[in-house]
């Protein structure tokens, strides 16, 4: 009865006297065949080498991205003062945006033939028609104009300014809020220095963990810095661009309400010069 633990065996080959033996499969005990002797192989399973990755290296590769992430780890070396700085920088760049789609929009309402055409009809005497073409514009200066027409009764000065200040009003918002912020962040930048440097002379003390403390410190010091600095050039260029632009529009609404109140007072006076010349014609006439 055969052993079911003995190995396989191959076919055994005569091989005649004095003729070399076969060589061995890789795994096969080798040994020299005697002349006329049964040569018998031996197959065995070959070693199996699976590595397994180490516990540290699996930790390493786990980190994900945010572990790896070199802006996540200079915020953290930053310090606790990291965290104003990014509220400031979020704000900042909310502005950012929210103005350039503003003054994108307004260069796209712009309609300075209307006004060329709102001029021309009160300059020909028809303000009906001119308040009728300036009615319903998105245009700031169309809208001051607007409003001057309907109340020119009252007092056209009066009207005129409160319209200017309401479009010079939209045009600066959130201006104070970036000149705050240029202000504010380099601020915030100093603070940071000065606590990362108190933090570093906190050690000094320990010799054992002087030179990395002082260290870190040194750099939470810095990174505050440089964030701060970095987010006021940040909020610096646009703020002026934006301040700029206003002054360009405030500018535009006081040569428009300023030609505004001449051709209307032109037309004004001509119209008392016509209702007071009309009745020293009619006793001339009837004198004569």
């Amino acid at each position: 009865m055969a052993n079911p633990a003995a190995p396989a065996q191959l076919p055994s080959a005569n091989l005649p006297p004095g003729a070399p033996a076969a060589p061995a499969s890789p795994g096969t005990a080798a040994s020299p065949a005697a002349p006329g002797a049964t040569v018998t192989a031996t197959l065995s399973p070959a070693p199996t080498t699976a590595q397994s990755a180490s516990p540290a290296a699996e930790e390493k590769t786990s980190g994900g991205v945010l572990g790896s992430n070199w802006l996540i780890d200079k915020f953290r070396k930053g310090g606790p003062i990291m965290w104003p700085i990014l509220i400031v920088s979020i704000i900042g760049l909310t502005v950012v945006i929210e103005r350039i789609f503003w003054w994108g929009g307004r260069w796209f309402r712009r309609d300075p033939k209307r006004i060329e055409k709102v001029f021309t009809a009160i300059e020909n005497g028809d303000v009906a028609e001119a308040s009728r073409l300036s009615r319903g514009s998105r245009d700031p200066v169309l809208r001051m104009m607007w409003n001057g027409l309907n109340h020119q009764h009252a007092s056209l000065q009066g009207a005129l300014q409160v319209a200017a200040g309401i479009e010079i009003k939209r045009a600066g918002r959130f201006l104070v809020v970036m000149d705050t912020l240029v202000t504010l962040a380099p601020l915030l930048g100093l603070l940071g220095t000065i606590t990362g440097l108190i933090r570093s002379f906190s050690f000094l003390g320990n010799e054992e963990l002087a030179v990395q403390a002082v260290t870190g410190g040194i750099a939470e010091a810095l990174i505050a810095t440089a964030c701060g600095l970095g987010i006021a050039i940040f909020a610096l260029v646009p703020f002026n661009f934006f301040t700029s632009r206003v002054s360009n529009l405030e500018f535009e609404l006081q040569t428009a309400a300023t030609n505004l109140e001449v051709m209307l007072g032109a037309q004004t006076a001509a119209r008392e010069m016509e209702i007071a010349g009309a009745p020293q014609a009619t006793g001339k006439g009837s004198s004569i």
